[in-house]
């Protein structure tokens, strides 16, 4: 499944629900779920990490969009590489 199929199942999905939420309430949502990944990560259970990181990304999608982004676009900004270096992989001092 690419990205726009992706961020389009998402919103048929949970559009309705997310935007009751509201923007803050789904942003809170999502840190909670990148919490919950950070203690995936510390664990050796491959399957909870795929969990967690597949609700982390269910979540940013649902944000992006209830603030109108579009992940392709999104995406993009990376296709050349570090969007402040250009290079692959980035040869930033310290990161981008």
């Amino acid at each position: 499944m690419d990205l726009a199929e992706f961020q389009d199942l998402m919103r048929r999905t949970y559009l309705d629900r997310d935007e009751r939420r509201g923007r803050d309430g789904t942003f809170r949502r999502l840190v909670e779920e990148v919490g919950e990944l950070a203690r995936a990560l510390r664990r050796d259970d491959p399957a909870q990490r795929t969990e967690e990181v597949s609700d982390v990304l269910a979540w940013l999608v649902s944000l992006a969009n209830q603030a109108g982004v579009d992940l392709e676009e999104a995406a993009a900004r990376y296709a050349d590489g570090c969007p402040k270096c250009g290079r692959i992989p980035c040869a930033c001092p310290f990161g981008p």
